[in-house]
């Protein structure tokens, strides 16, 4: 029979599978930027509709654009840091995740996202520096493209950044353009980067606090069962607690305003009323379980279920002004001819901003959703449970010493500190040595000592690269988006 084989037909149709393997491959890498290209294009065709007949209605819809593929790159990066710990932890998958997180950031921005914003962002620039129309139009415009390039940028590298940071970055870049470095509010950036040293500190610290907590009196103890009966309602009433009142702090700030001591206060009443929910509820669950730690995690699933949820709305309410700010200050420019200091958001413009970051998120989100719940150290629920309590502690933290923080900076410094904790404890805890020395279980373990360099750096719980590319990421945003936003404004300011 293999007088009759065909060899170069055989390799030709080889050819013709490989290419439609190549072809197929290349059609699905593609999906995600061609639609969001058509989300796009979709922005600037709602924007041209709305100011047909306008005579600035080129400049709203080039904005409109922008602002869209700004959404887009702030769902890419930054929503992966309300969601990352729970999806890492296996709390649920990255579909939830990407369903959950997409519906809470678009509640968040369309209900809490508020009516009107600050054109000047953060008051950086001094409002008669860009009087100016036209200049005041190419600033923004400036401000946005920049702040988006980096962001898209810094999630092809892998790196979560803030992007509170880098908006801040473009639009200081762009008022250094248009008037001078006297233009600048110096005062407001040095707080800012204060902010830079302290969020991911303190969110580290705060982490890494909670996870020794839970070690010590819930994971090596005796009755791992009974620990988890008296503590973990205790810490989900903490959890309940916090949440309600950084809800009250930032989610719901556009909205109503609400004094740190009431939030406070709501928040420790919520507490009660958690303790005494899940109290039996926790009782009853914990019925059968092994004497196991695999057994403690099933206890934190569904309260980092919820504390993802509640993050990504509080974030859809704050983060939606860095994509839809600038834009609402461009259409009431173009409209009304003069530069305001806060203008009114159209709905359509919200809109804009809302869907951009969800969109963003179900296309582009699931690679940084990876790096910060898998990449960065091994996290399980209890140690998910602590980075997502210490970020809302920090921010409540941060606001009661008037101090402007980054959501993502603190999410990411507390995985970094859970990681750090994770090898210190590991190492150094006489608790945990004796513990495994004494044997769990009845059945007593050795531990190895490290004998050599080579072994101890194999052993590291937390990857130092991913540690290394996220600091210097930070270190750069606002140089970086500042420089470019610079360039940029002289572009827009000589096309306008």
């Amino acid at each position: 029979m293999s007088r009759y084989k065909k060899p170069t037909l055989d390799k030709d149709l080889d050819k013709i599978s490989y290419m439609e393997e190549a072809t197929t491959s290349l059609g699905r890498g593609l999906m995600a930027p061609g639609a969001g290209l058509l989300f796009i294009v979709l922005c600037g065709i709602v924007a041209g509709a709305y100011v047909l007949g306008a005579p600035s209605g080129g400049v709203i819809v080039a904005a409109s654009a922008i602002g869209a593929y700004m959404a887009l790159n702030i769902g890419a990066n930054d929503v992966a840091n309300n969601v990352g710990p729970a999806v890492g932890a296996k709390a649920m998958s990255l579909t939830t995740a990407l369903v959950i997180a997409a519906i809470f950031e678009s509640a968040g921005a369309l209900l809490a996202g508020g009516d009107v914003v600050d054109t000047i962002s953060m008051g950086i620039i001094d409002p008669a520096a860009v009087a100016d129309t036209r200049i005041f139009t190419a600033a923004m415009m400036a401000a946005l493209v920049s702040a988006a390039l980096w962001i898209n940028m810094a999630t092809w590298f892998g790196a979560p950044v803030s992007t509170t940071h880098a908006i801040v970055g473009g639009v200081m870049g762009a008022g250094i353009a248009a008037s001078g470095f006297s233009s600048v509010n110096w005062l407001m950036l040095s707080g800012i980067a204060m902010s830079w040293v302290f969020s991911p500190l303190v969110g580290g610290l705060v982490a890494a606090f909670f996870l020794w907590f839970i070690k010590a009196f819930i994971v090596y103890q005796d009755d791992k069962i009974a620990a988890a009966r008296r503590w973990v309602p205790v810490l989900i009433a903490v959890m309940a607690g916090t949440f309600a009142a950084y809800l009250a702090v930032k989610g719901v700030s556009h909205v109503v305003t609400i004094e740190l001591s009431t939030a406070l206060v709501a928040g420790g009443v919520v507490a009660v009323l958690a303790w005494m929910v899940t109290r039996p509820l926790i009782a009853r669950q914990s019925q059968g379980l092994e004497n196991r730690n695999q057994s403690l995690r099933k206890l934190f699933a569904i309260p980092l279920v919820c504390s993802a949820a509640l993050l990504s709305f509080a974030h859809g309410a704050n983060d939606v002004a860095n994509a839809v700010g600038p834009l609402a200050a461009i259409v009431h420019t173009a409209e009304f001819g003069d530069v305001a200091e806060s203008v009114a958001i159209p709905l359509w413009v919200m809109a804009v901003g809302a869907l951009g970051i969800s969109f963003g998120l179900l296309l582009f989100g699931p690679r940084l959703i990876n790096m910060v719940g898998r990449q960065i150290t091994k996290l399980n629920p209890m140690r998910a449970y602590c980075v997502a309590l210490s970020a809302a502690t920090t921010v409540i933290i941060a606001s009661g010493l008037g101090l402007p923080v980054s959501s993502t900076h603190i999410t990411v410094g507390a995985v970094f500190g859970v990681g750090f904790f994770r090898e210190w404890y590991t190492e150094r805890s006489e608790r945990r040595l004796d513990f495994l020395n004494e044997g769990e279980g009845g059945k007593a373990k050795r531990v190895r000592p490290v004998r050599n360099r080579e072994e101890q750096a194999r052993r590291k719980l937390l990857r130092r690269a991913h540690f290394m590319t996220t600091l210097a990421a930070w270190m750069v945003t606002v140089p970086a988006s500042a420089m470019l936003s610079g360039i940029l404004f002289f572009l827009m300011a000589a096309i306008l």
